[in-house]
């Protein structure tokens, strides 16, 4: 099989010839530290590209994702950042971003635009809108360049967030506070927030709706313990609006639909089922109710499974390869069963990942994915 076939006889719950590999996309790439010490490890040559500067996520080198069987690349519209030489931006919804410490590991939010705003000012904040032709200057030529070279299946950004920059632009203190003593606030910037996803997915997906394989949405939408705010507002305030931009996603094209959230994430996969998420990402198996088993079991014929290669937080930091690999292997043949399993790291690769263990990783989904 080539690459495109590899993932799309996956993510239809049959058995490729071996597992699918993911590495280098907005929710399974690099830290650019990660990045150059890897590459220098390796010895392949390539000059530092950003992928996602709040990440700081390096774009890796197309030798390197040679190296490591990648089936899948990445594409996205023009970036509707201001920004300076990476240190300090400002996102889509005017939030703005700095690197805070000398370390420069990541970016943070440095200032809540809406933090003392009421029901009313959320009107009066310039909301972007993105239904300008300009931002998908090239994407279709793009996409079409990406997808007839090797036949990699092809993958959006993470897009159509609409809890995450509720908390950006008002705090996430106050943001979990108002969803319990201001619901109509609430309701009324996620409706702000939807508006802007709706506009884009139309846009975007005009211009590479019929040649896309997957679209990668996202929130949020658990920590380590489980939900990080209740499953009466997300049924009633959130889900509704997911339902609502996954339907008008899939009213443009017929590629499958992922949602990216971290965390103990259990309680909120037959939400995900039944609004039509296709595939779930990242599935981190060392949380509360994540064990592998317990997820291919109980979901893994409702939904294609994407991540859950190692415990990021511990193993792969912490270990070295010969504990990585059996660790790999064990996952893999639970995952693998019958198909519906993309291989990636459990989220990205962090900064102080030692080069070997990351080489281990994906050399072990190469060995163990047939």
């Amino acid at each position: 099989m080539n690459s495109r076939q590899r993932v799309l006889n996956a993510l239809n719950h049959k058995v490729p010839d071996r597992v699918p590999i993911d590495f280098g996309g907005f929710q399974s790439g690099i830290h650019k530290k990660a990045y150059l010490t890897l590459i220098n490890y390796l010895g392949i040559e390539d000059e530092l590209n950003f992928l996602d500067p709040i990440q700081q996520l390096a774009r890796p080198c197309e030798q390197l994702l040679e190296r490591f069987r990648a089936d899948i690349r990445y594409i996205s519209a023009k970036q509707f950042f201001a920004q300076d030489r990476h240190n300090k931006l400002n996102d889509e919804f005017g939030v703005p971003w700095t690197m805070q410490n000398e370390y420069q590991n990541y970016m943070h939010v440095s200032y809540h635009p809406l933090a003392e705003a009421s029901t009313k000012d959320i009107e009066a904040y310039s909301f972007p809108k993105s239904h300008d032709k300009s931002y998908f200057d090239g994407i279709r030529e793009k996409a079409l360049k990406i997808s007839d070279h090797a036949s990699y299946a092809l993958c959006t950004d993470t897009g159509g967030s609409i809890f995450e920059p509720c908390c950006n632009l008002r705090g996430t203190e106050k943001w979990f506070i108002d969803t319990k003593e201001e619901p109509d606030f609430c309701e009324a910037l996620l409706d702000k927030v939807l508006e802007y996803w709706l506009e884009f997915y139309s846009g975007f997906l005009k211009e590479t709706g019929d040649i896309i394989d997957i679209v990668m949405i996202g929130d949020d939408l658990a920590g380590q313990n489980g939900p990080l705010f209740s499953l009466e507002f997300y049924r009633n305030a959130l889900k509704p609006r997911q339902r609502k931009l996954v339907s008008h996603i899939k009213s443009f094209t017929n590629a499958r639909i992922c949602y990216h959230t971290c965390g103990s994430c259990y309680e909120f996969i037959p939400d995900l089922i039944d609004i039509g998420i296709d595939i779930l990402n990242p599935i981190q198996t060392g949380l509360k109710n994540m064990e592998p088993q317990k997820i291919k079991d109980e979901f893994g014929t409702k939904i294609a499974l994407w991540g859950a290669a190692i415990d990021a937080q511990q193993l792969l930091l912490f270990s070295g390869p010969a504990q990585i690999k059996p660790h790999v292997r064990k996952n893999i043949e639970i995952f693998k069963s019958g198909g519906g399993y993309i291989f990636s790291n459990t989220h990205n690769i962090q900064f102080d990942v030692p080069p070997e263990n990351i080489v281990a990783l994906f050399d072990a989904a190469y060995e163990f994915g047939s």
